[in-house]
């Protein structure tokens, strides 16, 4: 029976970080059924495909960074005519620092369904494994490659105070590493992930400085991810007398009762209810 046309539908594959074990049972279906299978690197699909022992009928076409923009007007064309494209990166999820954002946005502005079979993510795993706060974080993905613009995006989130996470190719993570630590102080705790679920899977916990000296010392292997804490929160200097004054003055003009009205202040301003009743009777 053949395919309806508009009927496609565009899957996003959560590949394997290293350890083929890792692999769901939804995404060998899905290489299985589709259509059109997009590959970030061909030949890693087909070694995934063997390891997973997965036959894979459709048609397999290269999706890279390359030839992503003209690519994606053939697979938005296979969706229109009823196909299920899936797409598959080296590892991890397609579209995040992976090709897949631009075929997720021509395919939802031609109105085709897109779903993901979930699976690794490099960022939430390095961030799980670096004992660091995970309950706020930040992914900036890969840092600019040179030194000058490296910088400024560093000073630029010297201040943020969620944990952050980053991508870097090994021959760049020791001037990124020494960055980070004039930046953002060699002391500020981190962790440098290295192959992570793979044979040689590394977590280095050290300060800034001391992941810098150890990157200098000899240029890392495999991927890495890069996982820092976040900034010191500043706290807010206590607030002035005479704010508190007119803010329950405000309220009280407003209509409200004088005791409401410090309430409402004491709550504002995270103080206790007897400082600013002392603040307006003083």
């Amino acid at each position: 029976m053949g395919k309806s046309p508009g009927s496609g539908r565009l899957i996003l594959l959560g590949a394997p970080l290293g350890n083929p074990g890792d692999a769901s049972a939804r995404l060998r279906e899905a290489l299985a059924e589709a259509d059109v299978v997009a590959a970030e690197d061909t030949r890693r699909l087909t070694r995934l495909a063997r390891d997973l022992d997965v036959t894979i009928t459709g048609r397999i076409v290269s999706y890279f960074e390359g030839n992503e923009e003209r690519r994606t007007p053939d697979l938005v064309d296979a969706l229109r005519d009823g196909a299920l494209v899936a797409l598959v990166t080296d590892a991890g999820m397609p579209s995040v620092s992976d090709p897949g954002y631009r075929l997720v946005r021509a395919a939802l502005d031609a109105g085709a369904p897109v779903t993901a079979a979930p699976g690794p993510s490099a960022v939430t795993t390095a961030l799980a494994l670096s004992g660091l706060p995970t309950d706020r974080f930040c992914f900036e993905g890969f840092l600019p490659r040179s030194g000058g613009a490296r910088r400024a995006r560093l000073r630029a989130l010297a201040a943020e105070e969620r944990t952050l996470v980053l991508f870097e190719a090994p021959h760049r993570v020791a001037a990124a590493l020494a960055d980070l630590a004039a930046t953002f102080g060699a002391d500020r705790p981190a962790a440098l992930c290295r192959e992570l679920t793979k044979t040689y899977e590394e977590v280095l916990r050290r300060p800034l400085g001391a992941l810098a000296e150890w990157a200098a010392a000899g240029e890392p292997r495999g991927e890495i991810t890069l996982v820092v804490a976040g900034a010191p929160a500043v706290a807010a200097p206590p607030p002035d007398v005479a704010d508190l004054k007119a803010a329950v003055a405000e309220r009280e003009a407003r209509g409200s009762s004088r005791r409401d009205a410090i309430t409402a202040v004491a709550t504002e301003y995270g103080l206790r209810r007897r400082d600013v009743y002392a603040a307006v009777h003083g």
